[in-house]
């Protein structure tokens, strides 16, 4: 059974940067795909980065250029570096594994203006 723990969230005004983590306690990692989801209050929650087993990354527009996800095997975390940050980024971000229901509580990020 997979656990995930995000962690990094916090308050940063428009602009800055934010360095989110989800540590993976479970089996397999490296042979996962994984994703970086937010939701903002009243929205649905929508997929920001996607990263496969070999290291490919794919982002929306919306991001693109600014967020950057990564991962780490030897340590079972992946990562989603933010920077340029704008008040429309402000959301609780969840990590998953791709196609699966396993999701972390979350971590906030609010980027103020």
């Amino acid at each position: 059974q997979v656990q995930l723990v995000e962690s990094g969230g916090g308050l940063v005004q428009a602009g800055g940067s934010l360095r989110l983590s989800c540590m993976f306690y479970g089996s397999f990692f490296s042979l996962s795909a994984m994703d970086w989801y937010r939701q903002a209050p009243g929205r649905q929650r929508e997929l920001v980065a996607g990263i496969t087993r070999g290291g490919s990354t794919n982002y929306p527009d919306s991001v693109k250029g600014r967020f950057t996800m990564s991962r780490d095997n030897a340590k079972n975390t992946v990562y989603l570096q933010m920077n340029n940050l704008k008040p429309e980024d402000t959301a609780v971000y969840y990590c998953n594994v791709h196609g699966t229901e396993a999701w972390g509580p979350g971590t906030h990020v609010t980027v103020s203006s």
